[in-house]
């Protein structure tokens, strides 16, 4: 795999930190991280988009949603007592711990999240303020300019 280095970034340019470690955290993720649980990351409009993540087993209680440090921290616990009253004969539904995270961009931010039918659904509005919204800027029309007379 090849290695970026992102120093030139840091040195030509102010407040893009932030993009630049989001950079250098995903060149530097291991290619061996856990797929588990399931996920998928949908478009569900021009400015709203949902994570579903497959939680069989979870309850909702074992479930906890978080967000810090501009990412959503998804985390489950099952409790021992739970598997301590059952005898498997075969064991094929994975409840083990988990925590996921997921990077938001600027402007993004958790809308809420439901748990239903063994998926848990986390939806995610992006809200751009007025300041970085385009606006039209009126152009001033300039006086006409008066010529003088030489007397």
């Amino acid at each position: 795999m090849r290695n970026f280095d992102l120093t030139p970034l840091y040195r030509a340019s102010v407040g893009f930190d932030r993009l630049a470690d989001v950079v250098d955290r995903a060149l530097s993720a291991d290619v061996t991280a856990s797929s588990y649980p399931p996920y998928n990351i949908e478009k569900t409009g021009e400015n709203s988009y949902r994570i579903s993540i497959a939680v069989a087993g979870f309850s909702a209680e074992q479930l906890n949603v978080e967000v810090r440090d501009g990412a959503v921290i998804v985390a489950a616990r099952k409790s021992e007592d739970d598997d301590s009253k059952r005898s498997y004969l075969h064991r094929g539904i994975a409840t083990r711990a988990f925590e996921r995270k997921f990077t938001l961009a600027d402007h993004v931010r958790v809308d809420g999240a439901s748990h239903a039918d063994g998926m848990l659904h986390i939806d995610l509005v992006r809200e751009i303020p007025e300041a970085l919204k385009p606006r039209q800027i009126e152009i001033a029309k300039a006086a006409p300019k008066v010529e003088k007379l030489d007397s």
